[in-house]
């Protein structure tokens, strides 16, 4: 395959792309510390604040839809890689305000993670509300296949922007637009066809079959069916049109539009050519007036792509009344189809903010106080006994998983070591505090999955204690937060007790300790990891290890949860 790319720097082609964009209105700002591209019209004290975001690679999305009426700043990863969560805080801090925020994301675990864990840090830091609203609409991952992951997020989340974008600028408030964004993401459904993987500008070009794959992800993931030998056009969008609309199939039956005029939007991937796309519009509309479906709003264009992918998109939309008006409502967004700009040719609106905004700003005055030396006991015991079974865990990671989950605990633990001891707690600390402390320790220490789960646990607790009125942290009130922040990480997670998970020693742990007893809770965590020796992983690597070894072992993740709650009550 040759290189078709005119960049042979990656980073620096998504740096550029949004300099370029931003000099399209002078509405736009572009903070290329964290590649964010912000509205300046919007004002987060009296609207609600709509941040999405994703990797690079998909535009126009996300940051060709901020402008007045839809979102009100986009934070972009590199190419297909999710934007840090430090990017994602800063971009809250900096366009977010009283009236609260959205965070818009796609069904992706890197996206998930990093959005839902960077929504806690701004809970925690700055007490404004914000909430994630996750959009998965594609059914060519099937309800079975998707399992507790659930539908990828593709071109039908750039409905939930506009929707949500219009609703925002009249004022709603969160809870009223969260409620609408939930009926949007339950009545979206997207289909999309593509022939052939793309290629990353900056990597090795792949000699890869042209293939026609229905449903093939916009990250090159595999897709539902492989179409060979090719069918008729016609073909194509009728198989399409049976996923997103049939009502008989209970794997894919997601949205019922029998007695609908839904909304189309026809999305071109990113290489088909626009007289190809007009040609695909005429058959799409025939095929589904066939089926008695009348598009109530039609749009066509390019809103999602991936890169220059050949390929579209069918996106369909069970629209009431009002969501209709959301739609129709003008928007200064560059990249929506009926949008109003003000070009500027000028580079005047780009800033290079040098650092994002500290980590270290959150309250030290708000929320239940501690015994300062109590409280270091305690965290330093558990830090204690994680390293100590550092080896024993590794061993059960290194037969039932990738062999990191050991060590990247211990490297955890060590950090909050040597942050206590660098940073020693004082007499005034809060509750919220001392647990913000730690939970910046492990986000410069730990990495993967494990580390996002830890730090999400530990910065919701961090976020609920700054909540609670009660001037001591007794044993109510510890229970209390960590019940909250088990709920936040079950947001974030689908793992739950039986999925052979660090869940399955922390929910019952959690669920122990509201009970008043630290030794009960303990007890209930060590049986928890114990039922996972022999249980069948659902979820993570694991689900691809040979099935001999779950016998032999029990959960890794579950052994440190172990490991720490010990330690905490021996402290």
């Amino acid at each position: 395959m040759a290189d078709k790319s005119f960049f042979a720097d990656g980073h620096q082609l998504v740096l550029d792309a949004l300099q370029g964009l931003c000099q399209t209105s002078s509405e736009l700002v572009l903070n290329i510390a964290t590649k964010t591209v912000s509205s300046s019209n919007h004002d987060g004290s009296k609207h609600v604040t709509l941040i999405s975001g994703g990797g690079a690679g998909h535009e126009p999305a996300h940051a060709a839809f901020v402008g007045r009426g839809m979102l009100s700043a986009a934070v972009s990863g590199n190419v297909f890689a999710s934007p840090s969560v430090s990017q994602i805080v800063d971009a809250i801090h900096s366009a977010g305000g009283s009236a609260g925020t959205i965070l818009i994301v796609k069904n992706y675990t890197g996206d998930i993670f990093h959005f839902h864990l960077a929504a806690e840090k701004a809970r925690a830091r700055w007490g404004h509300r914000v909430e994630v609203l996750v959009v998965g609409d594609d059914v060519a991952v099937g309800r079975q296949r998707g399992g507790k992951v659930g539908r990828r997020g593709l071109a039908g989340t750039v409905l939930v922007h506009k929707i949500l974008g219009a609703l925002s600028a009249k004022g709603k408030s969160i809870d009223e637009l969260l409620a609408v964004g939930k009926q949007v993401v339950d009545n979206l459904v997207t289909c999309g066809v593509s022939q052939g993987h793309v290629h990353i500008p900056g990597t090795a070009p792949q000699d890869v079959p042209v293939k026609l794959e229905l449903g093939m992800g916009i990250h090159n993931e595999p897709g539902h069916t492989v179409l060979d030998p090719r069918p008729s056009l016609d073909a194509v969008i009728e198989r399409m049109l049976d996923l997103l609309t049939r009502t008989d199939d209970e794997d894919r039956a997601f949205v019922n539009f029998t007695e609908a005029k839904p909304v189309l939007l026809l999305n071109n991937l990113g290489g088909t050519s626009q007289l190809e796309m007009s040609a695909i519009l005429h058959h799409v509309l025939e095929l589904l007036v066939k089926r008695g479906l009348q598009p109530i709003r039609v749009l066509a264009g390019t809103f999602m792509t991936s890169l220059d992918a050949s390929g579209f998109s069918i996106t369909l939309l069970n629209a009431t009344a009002d969501l209709l008006e959301a739609i129709d409502d003008q928007t200064s967004a560059v990249g929506w189809p009926r949008s109003i700009s003000t070009p500027a040719l000028t580079n005047g609106h780009a800033t290079d903010e040098k650092e994002p905004t500290s980590s270290s700003s959150f309250s030290n005055s708000t929320g239940p106080k501690i015994n300062s030396d109590t409280f270091t006991t305690a965290v330093t015991a558990a830090c204690r006994n994680l390293i100590a079974a550092e080896p024993r865990i590794t061993q059960s990671d290194s037969l039932v998983g990738d062999g990191d989950c050991g060590t990247t605990l211990a490297r955890g633990a060590n950090a909050v070591l040597q942050t206590l001891s660098a940073s020693p707690l004082s007499s005034s600390t809060t509750a919220s505090a001392a647990v913000m402390q730690i939970a910046q320790a492990l986000e410069t220490s730990m990495d993967g999955t494990s580390g996002a789960l830890y730090e999400m646990f530990v910065t919701a607790l961090a976020a609920e204690l700054l909540t609670i009125p009660e001037e001591t942290a007794s044993l109510a009130v510890w229970a209390k937060a960590a019940g909250v922040a088990l709920a936040r990480l079950q947001a974030m997670t689908p793992a739950r007790v039986g999925d052979r998970t660090i869940m399955d020693a922390l929910i019952p742990y959690v669920q122990a300790l509201s009970k008043g007893s630290v030794q009960q809770a303990v007890k209930a965590a060590k049986e928890g990891c114990e039922s996972t020796r022999g249980m069948e992983a659902s979820l993570g690597r694991a689900v691809y290890v040979s099935d001999e070894n779950w016998g032999k072992v029990p959960d890794p993740g579950a052994e440190g949860i172990v490991a720490i709650v010990e330690g905490l009550a021996e402290g």
